[in-house]
């Protein structure tokens, strides 16, 4: 038990030193969100607003294609990582990059030819509106290929372990996005075409500083074309497809919910609800944030097996995500009338009280949406793709805009806020109930809730997981190990061997990486016996280092140095070594 609580807090640690940087980045879209719609509301119009709220739906679909490529890269490349298939991983990553820019220009002809020839008036009956929506459309189709091939490259820098490299890059795009605006916007009165644009050269700026890197040869991935398999790009596809669906369910969304607000509520009604949508999506952030960890982590897990760092993962999810999120909903709650006074300072504007309540009720749904990120993305990563289709297909079009159509009649506007928090309960029960029918009972525990394969994994009697915080641990561990595989039946010397191998390297991790700075550190090792295989997982988060590089740099020197290292190289039958963010994984097979 003591172990289990061990590897719950390093699982912890590490999610929520992943998370701030993962926020950031899904903020940055939604900063420079709010730059466009402060621009549009202040200097150009409430008609501006509505364009704005118009390309939503096409934003979200945007998203949708890109998270196909993200999303499957993710996936496949944490599972790459979790087995150590690094020409796999360079392979996904030469496709990933590849394709995006391809899609991006076939994206941008579209653009173009729906904005020139005013192909756009099945969106609005309101010719102004029509006629900004067009030139908004033409300045968006500049900036896709940074886009697509900008988000397509984010994972693999965080693989990388860059990821403050694209925090300079997201800086740097919403300054320049700041600086285009006040340019375009407020001197040049450029109004629609000059809000798109600026947000479009954001981009452009974001992708330079993003590539340096790759092309400044500082980087362990490189682009392969040479090396390509195009039934890797089926793969890529199928693996993101699902990720992406509830994204594609939303644009179908966007387009009902709008054209209800347009029969029932008017064109100001689709401002508030863009109002409210572009003020929440910086707290949006939060959840996709926690959401594109929890994802990373579940994919390496699945990769190693690893049944307890699986349900932790989760754990960490109900346990400290969910309270942070709830807080954070109530204080938007009480700031409502202060948000909507950024984009509307009339009270007497009819707009002002629809932006008012979308800032009261939207976030309720927010806590309930966190649960739903998380188990379409451990759905998906299991490959589970109908409960995956099920549930984006439900949050994407059915209950929001079923909900919405069914009561918009009756109470308007707020009819669109209360749907999305009713979708939020669906979506909940349908995950509880989904767990009910598999395992033909309610679930009593996390396994059993995400319904995890009973053969998933070394089974409890098959493995020994044990946690070293000291010098003194070393020593105790090593027994252990040497007993575990006794009472296995592995022979006394392989289980000698293993004890020994353990000690050297669980102690080498004391002794050198818990001195190299002055934080809290421990090491969680396993030891799993399957197939007549021993298997040694020490896993830490102190400084990255490499035994075998190590080993290799010494072989011919004095044999007095690193003693300890070239034993177990020589008497194991593998050493793998890698740095899976930002901990050191080592797995020795006996």
């Amino acid at each position: 038990m003591n172990e289990q609580k061990a590897n719950a807090k390093v699982v912890t640690r590490l999610m929520f030193r992943l998370l701030p940087i993962q926020i950031f980045l899904a903020a940055v879209g939604s900063v420079n969100g709010i730059v466009s719609s402060y621009f549009a509301s202040n200097y150009v119009g409430v008609d501006a607003m509505s364009a704005v709220g118009l390309y939503s739906p096409i934003s979200m679909f945007l998203n949708s294609v890109s998270l196909i490529m993200v999303g499957g890269s993710v996936i496949l490349c944490g599972k790459y990582l979790g087995r150590n298939r690094q020409d796999d991983l360079q392979r996904v990553f030469s496709l990933a990059l590849f394709l995006a820019p391809m899609l991006a220009a076939v994206l941008t002809v579209l653009f173009l030819f729906f904005g020139l020839f005013d192909l756009t008036g099945i969106l609005t009956g309101d010719e102004k509106v029509r006629l900004l929506f067009n030139r908004y459309l033409l300045g968006q189709a500049i900036g896709l290929i940074p886009l697509l091939l900008g988000n397509a490259i984010v994972p693999f820098l965080s693989i990388e372990s860059k990821s403050r490299h694209t925090m300079f890059a997201s800086l740097i795009y919403i300054l320049a996005n700041i600086i285009f605006n006040f340019l375009f916007v407020q001197l040049l009165h450029m109004e629609a075409f000059g809000l798109a644009l600026a947000s479009s050269l954001g981009l452009w700026f974001f992708l330079a500083v993003e590539v340096q890197p790759f092309l400044a040869g500082k980087t362990h991935l490189r682009i392969r074309l040479q090396k390509l398999r195009w039934k890797d790009a089926f793969l890529l596809y199928k693996t993101g497809l699902p990720g992406a669906a509830s994204n594609s369910y939303q644009t179908l969304r966007g387009f009902i919910v709008n054209y209800l607000l347009d029969v029932f509520v008017g064109s100001v009604g689709i401002s508030a609800f863009a109002a409210a949508n572009n003020l929440l999506s910086i707290f949006w952030s939060v959840p996709v944030g926690m959401m594109a960890v929890s994802r990373l982590l579940f994919s390496v897990s699945i990769g190693e097996e690893d049944r307890q760092t699986l349900t932790d993962v989760m754990r960490v999810m109900f346990r400290r995500f969910l309270p942070l999120m709830g807080a954070i909903c109530v204080l938007l709650v009480l700031c409502a009338e202060p948000l909507t006074r950024i984009f509307f300072r009339d009270p007497a504007e009819p707009v002002y009280m629809m932006t008012v309540w979308g800032l009261r009720l939207l976030p309720l749904c927010m806590p309930l949406s966190i649960i739903l990120m998380h188990f379409i993305s451990y759905s998906q990563s299991f490959g589970r793709t109908g409960l995956v289709y099920l549930l984006a297909a439900l949050d994407g079009v059915i209950c929001v805009a079923g909900f919405t159509a069914l009561l918009i009649r009756f109470i308007g506007m707020n009819s669109v806020y209360i749907s999305n928090f009713l979708n939020g309960v669906v979506t909940t029960l349908v995950i509880v109930g989904y767990a009910w029918i598999k395992k033909k009972r309610f679930p009593r525990n996390m396994d059993e809730l995400m319904v995890v394969p009973d053969d998933f994994g070394a089974r409890a009697d098959e493995r020994l997981d044990l946690s070293v915080r000291s010098m003194e641990d070393v020593v105790s561990v090593a027994e252990r190990v040497q007993t575990f595989c006794l009472a296995r039946g592995v022979d006394a010397r392989r289980a000698y061997l293993a004890g020994l191998s353990m000690e050297e390297m669980a102690g080498n991790v004391v002794d050198h990486g818990f001195r190299k700075d002055k934080k809290s550190h421990s090491v969680d090792v396993r030891v799993v016996h399957k197939d007549d295989v021993v298997i040694l997982r020490i896993k830490d988060d102190c400084v990255p280092f490499d035994p075998g590089e190590r080993q290799q740099l010494t072989e011919g020197d004095d044999i007095t140095k690193n003693i300890g290292i070239r034993m177990v190289f020589k008497i194991a039958r593998d050493v793998q070594y890698q740095n899976i963010l930002g901990l050191n994984v080592l797995t020795i097979s006996i």
